[in-house]
């Protein structure tokens, strides 16, 4: 039975072809799947009918009657379906966005002065049937008294979105509402089959709400920012009196914005009457804890926490048999995994994963009996596949985002740490061609930082599908989690503060030459490819000396920290806390040491990392070595693309990795 596995894989590798750029480039055939809480009906976005994957469709489908297959309705002409959710009463919830320019005098990400091109999102309610679409709890916005101006700024960045489904309410949910006096953001319960809307809360602008009670929607605590002079800001937690109705100040739960601590209030026990927090304020890592508003103490362990990792979420019921039950935890290790406490979902669970093993499973909506569950599963050769369990027996396939991926084409995906030039460990996740194996000939290899930098890399399926790209056509990707990425602990995370293209770089630099020791690459055969952050990782290395890559790819890159400063992120707290970490090496003011080709690609509708920083790069190196700049039309800065988007860049990656990467081509 062994030597026989033995043959199969050897078949596979021996068929493994390189993944069309166009299997990649395509609409997923379904996507953003959802449940409503009865179980009655499905929610996705699919590949529209006879557009050869080229754009997206609203489907619904009536889980009583599965096999009359969805309703369907297109993205219209310039309005796009982005996003979709099932909600109750009926109701859908669906995101649309369409290109805008205009002038924005300050409204969101964008020129100050001038024109710019941007977006326009909006999020529409409709119904099972799709038979009407309205702006979503937009009912009274319309008649705030506001100035065109800001009215057009409303138009532009929405004025409304849901905040929490209440899910044992069968019509009502908790929406947010931009006052269009003071552009802070006023709380409703909005009835969805009525459209009326009653307030809950007017926030201003250093108050927000924080927990709502799910039964009822009444606020349990508040957020309030209070500055403390010298720029410094502390962020007090607010608990609601179940007696007096009056919020106090908790101590225990004020942090120093500057300090980035965790410190978030996710739900409440309704026995004991304490709260459960989600905090590193005690660890390395976030971990659980109770937190009793009487004694105004956190107990004296942990509920669960993990010394790697963070616990991302905890799990509550939303269904009248296990409502706001603790039913089980996540932790955000080298993929999420979700570990059930309850013995129902555990069950459940443990089942789906016995007959799917070698793949992750997130279980994404349940009805009350148990009797429809919605999963997904997914792997780093794997597409994201979304399935229904029905009856707790029998499974029924709704479909896979790319069922023309071919998984033979793909190889070995391993989470792994290797050791920077000052002894730090920094995790990574290396991708290998199918078939490599260790004292193989080294490959070409493509490092590859992540945006952020505050962020971090999964394990799993890679939604841009940049790696399945490259791994396919016989190159390894190694994405090092650089010290500066977040959800790895407080002290990788804050090792990034202004260490732009110094220490953060270095990371980036020793993950190349911790490859090649292995004999996993060529060391005359790497390129450094990123995108956003990792676009100006790029840069940077396309400026430093001594560099292990034969060229460099910025992706909607950042080139110039100085014009950078505290004007990135439409969030102003953001730009304060992460504008001061934004230190380091500047690519414009050492672009007479470039030594790399470069290649620079980035959207003309990109407010976030806007084209003038891959073009002033450009025009600065492009007679001192190779270059290459691609502006793309109507491409934003973040995801999702267009068909067209993605077809553009990923020929544009490989045309320059063959051709243009060091003197032969990587």
């Amino acid at each position: 039975m062994l030597f026989a596995l033995a043959l199969l894989v050897l078949a596979f590798n021996a068929t493994a072809k390189p993944i069309p750029v166009d299997d990649l480039a395509r609409v997923p055939a379904i996507d953003s799947v959802s449940m409503s809480a009865d179980g009655r009906y499905l929610v996705a976005l699919i590949a529209a009918p006879n557009s050869s994957f080229q754009e997206t469709a609203l489907a619904t489908w009536d889980l009583d009657h599965l096999s009359r297959g969805p309703v369907i309705t297109p993205s219209g002409k310039r309005m796009k379906f982005i996003a979709a959710s099932a909600l109750k009463a009926g109701k859908l919830l669906v995101t649309g966005r369409q290109e805008w320019t205009g002038p924005l005098a300050g409204c969101g990400e964008g020129n100050f002065i001038g024109s710019t091109k941007t977006f326009v999102f909006k999020n529409y309610l409709t119904d099972i049937r799709h038979s009407n679409f309205s702006e979503a709890f937009a009912e009274g916005a319309k008649s705030m008294h506001m100035s065109r101006q800001t009215r057009q700024c409303l138009e532009i960045a929405g004025s409304a979105s849901l905040v929490d489904n209440l899910p044992l309410d069968p019509e009502r949910v908790i929406i947010q509402r931009v006052n269009g006096v003071n552009l802070t953001a006023d709380f409703f319960l909005y009835n969805l089959k009525t459209g009326k809307s009653t307030l809950l809360l007017k926030s201003g602008r250093k108050a927000a709400p924080g927990l709502f009670d799910p039964r009822d929607g009444k606020v349990l605590t508040r957020l309030e920012m209070e500055p403390t002079g010298n720029g410094q800001f502390e962020q007090k937690v607010l608990i609601r009196d179940p007696e007096s109705g009056e919020f106090t100040v908790h101590d225990k739960l004020t942090t120093k914005v500057s300090d980035r601590y965790t410190m978030s209030v996710v739900g409440r026990d309704e026995k004991s009457g304490k709260y459960y927090v989600l905090t590193d304020l005690f660890s390395e890592t976030v971990k659980a804890w109770f937190y009793d508003p009487k004694s105004r103490k956190f107990d004296d362990q942990p509920l669960v926490g993990h010394d790697q990792y963070n616990i991302s979420r905890l799990i509550f019921g939303n269904q009248p048999s296990n409502f706001n039950r603790l039913l089980g935890f996540t932790v955000s290790g080298p993929s999420p995994v979700t570990t059930y406490v309850d013995p129902d979902m555990r069950a459940i669970d443990e089942g789906i994963k016995q007959a799917f093993p070698g793949v992750s499973v997130n279980i994404i909506a349940y009805n009350n009996d148990l009797s429809r569950v919605l999963f997904v599963t997914e792997s780093g050769r794997q597409p994201p596949a979304y399935y229904l369990l029905l009856d707790r027996k029998k499974v029924q396939r709704l479909g896979s985002q790319r069922p023309w991926i071919d998984s033979a084409s793909l190889g070995e995906q391993r989470w792994l740490f290797y050791s920077a030039r000052d002894g730090v460990k920094i995790p990574a996740i290396l991708d290998l061609p199918p078939g490599w194996k260790q004292g193989d000939p080294p490959l070409p290899a493509i490092v590859h930082p992540h945006g952020g930098p505050w962020a971090r890399d999964f394990m799993g399926w890679d939604r841009t599908g940049f790696v399945p790209l490259l791994t396919s056509r016989g190159y390894a990707v190694l994405r090092p989690q650089y010290r500066g990425s977040s959800g790895l602990g407080r002290k990788l995370w804050l090792a990034g503060d202004k260490e732009w293209g110094q220490a953060m770089q270095d990371d980036l630099d020793d993950g190349a030459r911790w490859l090649v020791k292995q004999g996993i690459a060529d060391k005359n055969r790497i390129a450094i490819f990123g995108y956003s952050y990792g676009g100006y990782a790029a840069l940077a290395a396309t400026v430093r000396p001594d560099s292990p890559y034969q060229c460099a790819i910025a992706g909607g890159p950042v080139a110039n920290l100085a014009k950078l400063g505290n004007r990135w992120s439409s969030n102003r707290l953001q730009r304060i806390l992460q504008g001061h970490t934004v230190r380091g090496l500047d690519p414009m003011k050492h672009t007479d040491k470039a030594a790399l080709p470069v290649l620079l690609f980035v959207g003309d509708r990109d407010v976030r990392t806007p084209s003038w920083h891959a073009e002033g790069f450009y025009k600065a190196v492009k007679k001192k070595v190779p270059a290459r700049l691609k502006i793309i039309k109507d491409m934003p800065h973040s995801m999702p693309w267009y068909y067209r988007h993605h077809k553009v860049v990923y020929e544009e990656l490989l045309g320059f990795l063959e051709a243009k990467c060091g003197p032969d081509g990587l």
